[in-house]
């Protein structure tokens, strides 16, 4: 993809950054690629656009700032995913102070979606306020300034190339990609667009030759940064799609050529052409289950109905792969059993709404035999918490929760040598069950929280620590669609989807889950688009009777399953993460869909959004020239 003084982005917004661009990131090997193109029965070529979105949460963001002048010190109430990190940035970057002079508070958040990960500018003007006035300070932003305020996400070009050996087996692959950074570099924006999101490049495949090269471009509009799954939908969905124009154009049927380019189970853990390790899944399986969840031999029937009542039937098929985590593959826990009864647990990933406090508190009920009504979780006070690194990229699970199942062990160890001590026995010969131990074969036994008592500070105290390194989640989604032949209207009838996120804690939240990253990614494939004048660079979507989010009716039912069996072998819980399956394979799927609904019409490829009037003038202009202009 060349970049020329007529290109969009040839005007130079920044001298120092020659043609606008910020940073070039290149994987793989140029040369193996380049071998396996000239040795290649089939070269598949595909330009595809993924595009700019805006994160809603539920409220925009606000802010109160606070200074007392006795002390020195600041007090910070906000909507952060990450407080420790904002606590960093606020106070060693902006304040010019010691981190311990400023306290974070983070209350009920209705979500976060990876745009209040680092903090913004007002956040840090409500501080300096604060203290020049001698007096708190609020702000609150209105939805019109969060479209303006808030982080954007995707807004990806590539240029793609796949190549296939006679048998439809994948021999390289070669994407070139422009990343729009917006008019400078977000605090991960550079980060999700070039390393972040390419580790899972070559999706579920085996891909033996690859190359990669993003050049991170600066425009005149608004920054783009974390958006659920953070440069994973972008690469899954090029991919996708892709496999799905190879599929046409070498006529072998798309789930026959997923089928067998798939990474097998007997190869985990697998080592990928970007240099990552699967440590485990079993991809056919997903596959094999959504496809008979969906019925898929049986779509012809439904199809044939459809038409008789003047509609237009599409399905698409996609497979998916996701990789969470984020800065640090590392979190740090306190847990407490205290004289008086309860159990308080300190941990450094932040709630949003996705249910973690009482992920959490199961956990720590179940292993110490408690009632759940004993366990408080305690999050969102960088003074009562000492350290954290937060909640993004589905990592509050394998690494957070994988350090509160340490502390709590931790916690039990260090009761069960002051139960030895009270009870004049061997730490061997303690049974614990319940709150109690008890001397095996005797009745003998002290309370847990009895044993509290006796220490100065009238609790029990200790420390538990995770490290985690990437996991893998995974999975396979079917997506039907029905097209209104006189307006073009697209309707999602049935979307059916397999997911393997490991060890399932909490079945409940982990279907929320999937069901809001189903919503989200359904959304971008048919209705949000961020769109500004191309000559005045005005916003045009900067509010919610301009931006089209999706309401329930928007949806059918979710078909979802979730598939255990394997486990992640990168942490103690076997979790993987739920939080962004559904938003990394949803759009390629419905995009499919509409592909597939369109086939007599012509039409290879759509970008999204599909909006209805896209499709009207493709049904209006007929075959011969909507394939002149698709």
């Amino acid at each position: 993809m060349k970049i020329t003084p007529n290109h969009p982005f040839g005007l130079v917004l920044w001298p120092e950054a020659p043609a606008n661009v910020a940073g070039l990131y290149e994987a793989g090997d140029c040369q193996a690629v380049d071998a396996a193109m000239v040795q290649a029965r089939h070269v598949v070529r595909l330009s595809v656009a993924n595009n700019r979105v805006i994160a809603n949460p539920l409220e925009p963001r606000g802010a109160v700032g606070l200074y007392d002048e006795a002390s020195g010190r600041y007090t910070l109430h906000a909507c952060s995913q990450a407080p420790h990190l904002a606590r960093q940035i606020l106070a060693q970057n902006v304040l010019g102070i010691a981190e311990d002079r400023l306290r974070i508070l983070v209350g009920d958040m209705g979500g976060g979606f990876g745009a209040r990960i680092a903090p913004g500018p007002e956040e840090a003007l409500v501080l300096y306020a604060a203290r020049k006035l001698g007096r708190p300070v609020r702000w609150q932003a209105e939805r019109g300034e969060l479209f303006l305020t808030e982080g954007h996400g995707r807004d990806h070009w590539s240029d793609c190339e796949l190549a296939l050996d006679g048998e439809g087996r994948i021999l390289a692959l070669r994407l070139h990609v422009l990343a729009n950074m917006g008019a400078y570099l977000s605090f991960f924006g550079a980060a999700i667009a070039t390393r972040t999101g390419n580790r899972i490049a070559t999706g579920v495949y085996r891909i033996p030759a690859f190359h990669l090269v993003v050049r991170c471009v600066l425009t005149n509009i608004v920054p783009t940064g974390p958006y659920r799954g953070a440069g994973r939908p972008e690469a899954i969905h090029r991919l996708e799609r892709l496999m799905d124009v190879a599929a046409a154009e070498t006529g072998i049927d798309p789930v026959v050529l997923r089928r067998r380019n798939l990474v097998p189970r007997a190869a985990m853990p697998y080592r990928t052409a970007m240099g990552e390790t699967y440590d485990s899944g079993d991809f056919e399986r997903a596959l094999n289950h959504v496809l008979a969840a969906a019925d898929w031999d049986g779509f012809e029937s439904r199809r044939a109905a459809a038409a008789r009542r003047g509609k237009l039937r599409g399905r698409g098929v996609a497979c998916h792969i996701d990789t969470t985590s984020g800065m640090a593959p590392t979190e740090s826990v306190v847990v407490e059993a205290a004289a008086e009864g309860g159990i308080t647990v300190y941990s450094g990933t932040q709630a949003m709404g996705q249910g973690l406090a009482s992920v959490y508190a199961h956990m720590v009920a179940h292993r110490l035999g408690l009632p759940l009504a004993m366990v408080e979780i305690v999050q969102g006070d960088t003074d009562r918490v000492a350290s954290g690194v937060g909640s993004y990229g589905s990592r509050s699970l394998f690494v957070g929760g994988a350090a509160i199942a340490h502390g709590t062990q931790s916690l039990l160890d260090a009761a069960r040598a002051l139960a030895a001590t009270r009870l004049e026995a061997a730490e061997i010969d303690l049974d614990y069950a319940d709150g109690w131990f008890r001397v095996a074969g005797t009745d003998r036994a002290v309370r847990l929280f009895d044993l509290a008592r006796d220490l100065p500070a009238r609790r029990i105290v200790a420390a538990g620590q995770a490290t985690a390194p990437f996991c893998f989640p995974n999975g396979a989604c079917v997506c039907e669609v029905e097209i209104d032949r006189e307006t073009g209207a697209v309707a999602i009838v049935r979307l059916v989807t397999a997911d393997d996120i490991g060890t399932i804690l909490h079945p409940a939240i982990v279907e929320g889950q999937v069901h809001g990253g189903l919503a989200q990614g359904a959304a971008q494939a048919l209705l949000d688009s961020c769109r500004f004048d191309a000559g005045s660079g005005q916003l045009l979507s900067g509010s919610l009777m301009d931006y089209c989010l999706p309401r329930a009716d928007d949806f059918p039912f979710f078909e979802t399953s979730l598939i255990e069996g394997s486990p992640a072998a990168t942490n103690p819980l076997g979790a993987k993460g739920a939080g962004e399956c559904g938003v990394v394979g949803t759009p390629p799927a419905v995009v499919a869909a509409v592909v597939d609904g369109l086939r007599d019409y012509g039409v290879r490829h759509l970008d999204m959004p599909i909006r209805s009037e896209t499709v009207w003038r493709i049904l209006a202009a007929g075959a011969g020239s909507a394939r002149a202009s698709v």
